[in-house]
């Protein structure tokens, strides 16, 4: 009698799995199509909600497919395979898209680097094409293709986008969308995203986080401590030094991050985003200028001190308040998640507060030295400052 409580968990552990297995496969199967068409075979795809579905004549290399994804309102889809990687890059691809009724087309794409170009002959024989909408504005695109005896196994890319003015234009670029690739066993039905998405998406992070604690936090630093601190005596000189600290760590910590933005788009040719980067190679040019005039600074006493302290102040919080700004473009084009674009406002926020209430404490100081000097001076019988001042 013992083992009866072991037999019943094993029974409905194995009646769940079951469930679990038929509803988890039922998702792509379950799916109905017009004209009396039928697949062999089906997969729901890991990224942006898509399914392929297929028949594989390995004789005759014959490919019969229907992709199923949903794409932004009046938007595109694609669907690929690549002969000679798992990237977008070399993708041979069927897209459609709303023609000018309305009712969607489908066109090929023999896709070179990260753009899609315009349609043309793909590597592969297509016949069939034709795209319809089903319910909830979920789009189905269908197509053979004769894949001239490549393997049973497969390198599929797919992806969706909008359309503007009846032309396609560049899908989102957050984690779905980086990582929509993978492979496909057209015999087995196994399939299973492809790793390099991930990396790249690392190396995005890497740039924004690099550029959000070096121009976006260091250098506001930095500036609050040679604005304020100079004022109270007894710091004089541990502001110098504490505000060279923060821009050099904030300078060399702003280049790394500039140099992954650079190799950012080396690995993104076609993808261009041409404000953050020209507000980027700004900042970084006028940060280097910054460095340089360090050596060129004259005395205290010196004639065109005056004139450097202006230009060093103003091109100072000019890499500032740009920095700041791309560093909220960069947001948006990582499409971050809300949770992180506050964490960084309550940050700036907090460095403004602080930077506000130095501000008056600074002038309360300044008033009431210059009260004191005022009466010093006016109790000086030959009328001018003492020599101590």
């Amino acid at each position: 009698m013992s083992s009866f409580p072991r037999l019943l968990a094993a029974f409905l552990f194995l009646f769940l799995l079951t469930v679990s297995t038929r509803r988890a496969a039922a998702a792509c199967a379950d799916e109905k199509f017009s004209g009396n068409r039928v697949f062999a075979a089906c997969a729901d795809l890991p990224r942006l909600g898509a399914s392929v579905h297929w028949t594989y004549d390995a004789a005759s290399s014959s490919l019969s497919v229907a992709f199923l994804a949903t794409p932004p309102s009046g938007g595109w889809i694609a669907w690929g395979l690549n002969p000679t990687g798992t990237g977008m890059g070399g993708t041979q691809a069927l897209l459609a898209a709303p023609k000018s009724g309305g009712a969607y087309g489908v066109q090929t794409y023999n896709i070179n680097g990260y753009s899609f170009g315009s349609p043309g002959k793909i590597a592969y024989d297509t016949s069939g094409l034709a795209a319809e909408v089903g319910a909830g504005g979920r789009v189905r695109m269908f197509g053979t293709l004769k894949l001239n005896g490549t393997g049973a196994e497969v390198n599929q890319v797919w992806q969706v986008g909008p359309v503007d003015g009846g032309a396609i234009t560049m899908h989102a670029t957050g984690n779905d969308n980086l990582n929509s690739k993978g492979t496909l066993n057209l015999v087995t039905g196994a399939s299973a995203a492809a790793s390099g998405g991930g990396s790249i998406l690392r190396k995005k992070n890497t740039h924004g986080v690099l550029n959000a604690v070096s121009w976006g936090l260091l250098l506001p630093m930095g500036a609050i401590f040679a604005r304020y601190l100079k004022t109270f005596k007894s710091a004089d000189p541990a502001w110098f030094y504490l505000h060279v600290a923060c821009q050099l760590i904030g300078y060399a910590v702003g280049v790394s991050g500039w140099a992954t933005g650079i190799h950012l788009g080396n690995l993104s040719k076609g993808i261009t985003y041409s404000v953050h980067r020209n507000i980027g190679i700004t900042v970084f040019a006028l940060g280097t200028l910054q460095i340089f005039a360090l050596f060129l600074r004259p005395k205290k006493d010196h004639k065109y001190r005056l004139y450097w302290n202006i230009y060093h102040h103003s091109i100072g919080y000019t890499i500032i308040i740009l920095g700041i700004i791309n560093i909220f473009k960069g947001m948006s084009i990582l499409s971050v998640d809300q949770k992180w674009k506050t964490a960084y406002i309550i940050a700036i926020c907090i460095l403004g507060a602080i930077a506000l209430i130095l501000e008056v404490v600074t002038w309360v100081i300044v008033l009431k030295r210059r009260k004191e000097e005022s009466k010093t001076y006016n109790g000086n019988g030959n009328g001018h400052l003492p020599l101590s001042m």
